[in-house]
Formats: structure tokens, sequence, C-alpha cells
């Protein structure tokens, strides 16, 4: 059967769910090229039917599919879905609901956080995968059979891996925690917000004002340099040399190549536009600082955070769940500074939701004193009020 992405929207909509994964390239690129869509529905007996949607020879209407990914009744299964659904959105034109992250439900069923689907298959069902194309060149026409059979393989027991770990999370009353943690992959698209690169160059903040709105030029130019040439964002011009740039505001070329960190390339390419965006960047507003800045770690953190972290393998081990599912060391530093500034809760996921439960609670009465640490029979870390 020829499947149109028609026949396959209506197949997914019968069975309520469907399996998708990508094959893409991103290096040399501005961003990643969808090179190949994989999608598995359930074949009525128990098994899968994979179709293989090739966007870069094919002429196919990816709306059918786009409005079945954004619809909430539908389940899309993927492993590992943060890269794939960023770039479904922006191929596609819709978000993904209702997505079930089969890595992500790992980590809920005992398993390590960031389980690699090879393994995860393995485990659960006792098959094994050839994975003998995974770094070829997807972006390369025609496609052998063995690039096919691998795309295929990587989805065929997909919607079967996600029915096991719902199984067993199901037996472990965890499936609800598993659904609300992947709930975070509709808010994921791969758009570069230009205030957020902004903000997160380094020692952007050092700069005085003027110099800040001649980074803020800068990061524009640089942004649609990238976008037109289809070339990474640092191959146009290094975070270094865009702050120093911004910092001695150049006037010609010539001043320009006193600026370490640009080659000869660069120059010769792209000195005029450089010094014209930064000419630019003086003419606009001042960017002053604004907010206040977050509080520094304190050296005398290092072993409250130590604490914090025992007590959080120790529960996630006792639950039989993935510590990184729980906390981060981020996390914990955010708690901590809190509490020693006398500040209220932070808003940090460790405090909210399942992980509350967990580990949260003991958490703010460990650094209150209410809790302690241990290391009792067996050599095994015990947590007493």
């Amino acid at each position: 059967m020829a499947w149109s992405t028609a026949d396959i929207a209506a197949r997914a909509r019968e069975t309520g769910r469907l399996g998708i994964d990508t094959e893409f390239m991103g290096e040399g690129r501005y961003q990643p090229l969808l090179c190949l869509a994989q999608i598995a529905l359930d074949d009525g007996e128990g098994g899968a039917e994979v179709i293989v949607l090739d966007p870069l020879t094919e002429d196919y209407d990816p709306a059918p599919l786009a409005e079945v990914l954004a619809d909430p009744a539908i389940e899309v299964v993927l492993h590992a879905a943060r890269q794939d659904v960023a770039l479904l959105r922006r191929d596609w034109g819709a978000p993904v609901r209702n997505v079930f992250d089969t890595q992500v439900a790992a980590g809920f069923a005992g398993m390590r956080a960031q389980l690699g689907y090879e393994p995860l298959l393995k485990e659960m069902l006792g098959v094994k995968l050839r994975k003998s194309a995974s770094f070829t060149r997807w972006d390369d026409r025609p496609l052998t059979e063995e690039q096919l059979g691998y795309a295929r393989e990587d989805v065929l027991h997909l919607l079967q891996l996600a029915s096991a770990l719902q199984g067993r999370l199901t037996e472990l009353e965890r499936l609800e925690w598993a659904r609300e943690e992947c709930r975070a992959f509709e808010a994921i698209d791969d758009k570069r917000d230009l205030d957020v690169v902004f903000g997160k160059l380094p020692r952007v903040n050092s700069l005085d004002p003027p110099q800040r709105a001649v980074a803020r030029e800068l990061v524009e130019w640089r942004e649609e340099a990238a976008r037109e040439g289809d070339r990474p964002v640092s191959s146009i011009l290094h975070d270094a040399a865009l702050i120093e740039i911004a910092k001695r505001r150049p006037q010609s070329v010539d001043r320009l190549r006193q600026i370490r960190g640009l080659n000869d390339a660069t120059l010769h390419r792209r000195g005029k536009a450089i010094v014209e965006a930064v000419a630019r960047g003086r003419e606009r507003e001042p960017i002053a600082v604004e907010g206040v800045r977050p509080s520094q770690p304190d050296a005398e953190d290092a072993p409250l955070i130590a604490l914090g972290e025992a007590l959080v393998r120790t529960r996630a081990m006792e639950s039989e769940l993935a510590y990184e599912l729980i906390a981060a060391r981020a996390d914990l530093q955010k708690i901590v500074t809190s509490v020693r500034e006398g500040g209220g809760e932070p808003d940090v996921r460790t405090l909210q939701g399942w992980r509350r439960a967990v580990v949260g609670t003991e958490l703010l009465e460990l650094f209150a004193g209410r809790r302690s640490l241990r290391v009792g029979p067996g050599k095994r870390l015990e947590i007493t009020e």
C-alpha cells in the first residue's frame, strides 16, 4: 500500500497513536535539516506498519500529519524527543502534543536517565538493533538500502516499547508522573530568541550601556548572516570576538584587525559588514543592565549541596527513579542560596509536583536542621529526624 499523509493521519486517529523518529543533518548549517521522517502505526496484529517520508525527494503534504501531532487525543511516541519535536514543529508548522518519550519513561521505570534506544529495547523487549548507519550522510541522495533499513528499524518496535513501559509504570503507579514530565515537550521549538542569545553572551553585563547596544546590533547582524548563508552562527562570529568588538567599537576594518579572534578570512569576507553593524549599534539607544543581579554562589554552599545531593540520590535509589529526573546541581544551589539568604522557596522543579513528595519536603527540612544523614547498618545512608 502506498501511504499518503492523509492515510497515515486516518490510521493514527483510528488507533489513537503513532510513533515517529527523524533523521537530520545539523553539521555546517544554521538549523538542522530534516532528511527523513519515519512513522510507525499499529497494524492491528500487535506489530507496526512503518512508513518512511523523504522531505528531500518526495512532494508530500505535511498538513494532515501536523494536525495529528497537534491533537491532544492522539499519543505521539518518540525516544529522546527534544530534537525531533523541535524539528517537526518548525518543518510541519504545528506543536507536538501528548508526547510519550520512552527515554523519559525509562527513568521512571527504574532505569537510568538518558538511556539509549538500543539498550532500552534490549532491556524491555529483548530486541537487538543493527546500528550500522546512524552516522551516515542523511542529506545525500540516493539513500542506500542499509540506511533505509536502519531508518525503518528505528521505529519498528517503538510502539511495542511504549506499551511495555506504560505497563510497568502502571504497576509502579508512575505513569502519570511520566506523562506530566513529557508535557514539557509541548513548549519546545528551535526558534532562536535573540534576547536570550544576547543575555547569554559571555561578560555582556560587564559592558557599559553604549557597548551593550553595539553587542545587540552585532547579535542581530550575525543571526541574519547565518540564516542567509545557512551557516552555524559561530562560524560567522564567535561570542568572545563579538564582545571584544562591542567593547572597542572599531570604526574601520584596520581597527577591526587589531582585535584577537578574527581570522583573515572573516576580515576579508565580513570585515566591512561588521564595521557597519558597529556603526548602527553606536546609533542605538544604550542598553542598561536590567534587574537585580542573581546571587552568586558562596564557597560555603558546596558542603550543603553535597549533603542535599546525598539525600536526593538515596531517595532516588530507594524509589528506583533516575536521579537526573529529580534534581540537578543548579536546583540544589538555588535552594541552598535561598536558605542562606532567608528568602522564600525558589522556583525549582525539585520542590514541585511529585518531586516534592519524593524528596523536596525532606530537602527543605534537611537545610532547616530538622533532618540528618548518617551511615547506618550495611554502610547505607540513613535519613533521620
